[in-house]
C-alpha cells in the first residue's frame, strides 16, 4: 500500500507543480491554479498517510519516488526521452527510497 500512496502522491505533486509552471512559464490561464492548489493539498494530505513513525523518513523516501515520477512525467507529458544519466540517477534514487522504506530498524 505504501508504494501506491507514494505513486499517487507523486502524481498529485507533479500535476500541482505543473499547473503553476503552465501559468507562470507558459502563459496558461490563472484558472490552472485552482486544480493546481487542490492537487498540492491532496499531495500533502496523502504524504501523511505513509506508514512510518517519523515525517522525515517519509519525506526522504518520497524524494526518490518523486524523482522517478518526474522522469516519467518528462517522457509521458513532455515528450522528452530521459537519457542514460536520467535513468541511472532515477534508479539510484529508487534504490535509496527502497532502503529507507524497507530497511531493518532497531527496536
Amino acid at each position: 500500500m505504501t508504494i501506491a500512496i507514494f505513486a499517487l502522491t507523486a502524481v498529485l505533486e507533479i500535476a500541482g507543480c505543473f499547473a503553476f509552471w503552465a501559468w507562470a512559464r507558459q502563459g496558461a490561464s490563472p484558472a490552472w491554479l485552482v486544480p493546481g492548489i487542490a492537487a498540492l493539498i491532496g499531495f500533502a494530505w496523502l504524504l501523511t498517510k505513509i506508514d512510518t513513525d517519523f515525517a522525515g523518513r517519509a519525506y526522504a523516501a518520497y524524494g526518490g519516488i518523486y524523482i522517478a515520477a518526474s522522469l516519467t512525467w518528462l517522457f509521458v507529458a513532455e515528450g522528452k526521452v530521459p537519457d542514460r544519466w536520467d535513468l541511472a540517477g532515477g534508479a539510484v534514487c529508487l534504490l535509496g527510497a527502497a532502503l529507507i522504506i524497507a530497511g531493518p530498524r532497531a527496536a
